[in-house]
């Protein structure tokens, strides 16, 4: 696996905390085979936020979604395994949850595109770029997991 190996930035927002979901969408990430490599609990300020999603800033949302992923905490989380990135984006579905097919965490969990539960990064570079913002170098733990063997050739 060490060349296909990946990392994802994962973050469950204040509705998922609330919901009691960070549990059940941590076994999902865990049941797929994706080791975790850093989490954190927190309560995101609006600058952080506005960094994080400093993409869509232009977009007539962004200052109600920076609004409500600050209004309480949430799970930040760096996720690490092979095509991390385009897997977890598939596991999470579509950004608006009625589009999101059953199976899929929005699919199963989710109601409105307000309240989509979870963020995922969208590419590699993005991941790289998110994990930066939301975590010191020193904080991503380094091992090898003994189910590796098991799950990749």
């Amino acid at each position: 696996m060490a060349g296909n190996k990946e990392r994802s930035f994962i973050a469950i927002k204040p509705d998922g905390v609330q919901r009691g979901l960070m549990g059940d969408v941590i076994k999902r990430f865990e049941q797929k085979g994706f080791k975790l490599v850093a989490a954190k609990f927190l309560q995101a300020s609006e600058e952080l936020l506005k960094q994080h999603y400093i993409d869509l800033k232009d977009q007539p949302f962004y200052s109600g979604l920076v609004k409500y992923t600050s209004s309480g905490p949430v799970l930040a989380m760096v996720w690490e395994g092979l095509n991390v990135v385009k897997t977890v984006r598939v596991m999470l579905g579509e950004t608006d949850p009625a589009d999101s097919k059953p199976g899929t965490i929005r699919g199963d969990f989710c109601m409105q595109l307000g309240r989509n539960l979870i963020h995922g990064s969208d590419a590699v570079a993005s991941a790289e770029k998110e994990i930066a913002l939301w975590f010191k170098p020193e904080e991503l733990v380094a091992y090898n997991s003994c189910a590796e063997s098991y799950l990749y050739e």
